[in-house]
């Protein structure tokens, strides 16, 4: 059970992960708020009595507060976790600007790439001044999806998930306060190890890309079950350029492969194929229905784009990386680099990686 500590929680972000967290949260005793930005979002879950988890977590949880106010959500709260798309970090970070507190926790769940450097670049801009904790997950906890409003079935709950505060010398304070709530989350050295294991922008982007004619078509496949030998050794060789920007940053970043093991366990295989059919985790995930989902235009702005900005400031060259956001770009129709996080986005234009890295720790 929740501690007092921890009872104030907000939920910003009433999507998949955001309710899954909620329900969560609140089945352990927290008292709970969620958010969403949309009032459509949020209006189908105000009439219902609990949400309720299905699948390997079960429970049913009473909210404290279901709203569009931000004010309300965020009074009073000792943790506020950001259960958003990555793209709308910079918009949740201008609107909760003038609401923060002193002390509170600010977790984004997850961070993707550099998404706890965004959030402090646009407090910064603003002329924040109070006294906050800023951290990130490397990824979110649940394997999740809604099966209908209020009602979230977990297909998957990792067992390892890292968490870095920016700068690191908070990562163990955050820890304090959500170790209770998430026994699986784990210090990271920097926000730059959970931020280079962003797992999702390599899997996610690739895939779509090779088999966009068949999510034109509206073919459904699962996206994980359905993988073939091929594609999953071009996941390595695309997992090998993030390898090399890990060590450029002096880490030696989880490959792909091991990933899936240490956070899925019951994960079964020799290849990376084999792992992802196998994943208890990834059964039954469907593949977007639509090019216009947020493996491309999230996946591409918020971690193939920053990929490629830290590697250049280490001299580095990621051409597979590269390619994936010329090809997700014009699949999009638009260009994916414009509104990505950049160097200057986060707050570090013109810095060299040894500069970086001093930032972060």
């Amino acid at each position: 059970m929740c501690d007092q500590l921890h009872r104030q929680i907000a939920v910003i972000g009433a999507g998949n992960g955001g309710q899954a967290t909620a329900a969560h949260l609140g089945s352990i005793g927290c008292d709970v708020r969620l958010h969403d930005c949309n009032p459509a979002q949020i209006a189908p879950l105000r009439s219902l009595p609990f949400i309720e988890l299905t699948g390997v977590r079960t429970g049913r949880a009473r909210l404290a507060l279901v709203t569009s106010d931000l004010r309300d959500t965020v009074r009073g709260a000792e943790v506020l976790m950001i259960v958003t798309t990555a793209d709308a970090h910079r918009a949740v970070a201008m609107s909760l600007a003038p609401l923060l507190e002193d002390g509170q926790l600010v977790l984004l769940h997850p961070g993707r790439t550099g998404g706890a450097l965004e959030f402090r670049a646009v407090l910064e801009e603003v002329g924040f001044r109070r006294s906050i904790l800023v951290a990130e997950t490397q990824t979110l906890v649940y394997a999740c999806r809604l099966e209908a409003p209020g009602r979230v079935r977990i297909v998957g709950e990792k067992s390892f998930v890292p968490v870095a505060a920016l700068p690191a010398t908070d990562t163990q304070a955050a820890l304090q306060r959500l170790n209770a709530l998430f026994p699986c989350m784990q210090p990271a050295e920097h926000v730059l190890r959970t931020s280079f294991e962003n797992i999702g922008a390599i899997f996610h982007t690739a895939v779509v890309i090779f088999n966009a004619a068949t999510i034109e078509r509206g073919v459904p496949f699962f996206f994980y079950q359905d993988m073939t030998p091929t594609i999953a050794d071009f996941l390595l060789q695309l997992d090998h350029e993030r390898l090399e920007l890990g060590r450029a940053y002096g880490m030696n970043l989880l490959p792909i492969a091991d990933w899936i093991r240490k956070a899925y366990p019951d994960s079964r295989g020799q290849t990376l194929c084999d792992l992802m059919r196998s994943n208890p985790a990834y059964h039954d995930i469907p593949a977007p229905q639509t090019l216009a989902s947020r493996y491309l235009l999230e996946d591409i702005p918020t971690g193939l784009v920053p990929y490629c900005a830290f590697a250049e400031a280490a001299g580095l060259d990621l051409p597979l990386i590269k390619s994936l956001i010329r090809l997700g770009s014009a699949l999009a129709g638009r260009d994916l680099n414009s509104g990505g996080r950049t160097l200057a986005r986060l707050g570090m234009a013109g810095w060299r990686h040894t500069e970086i890295l001093k930032a972060v720790q």
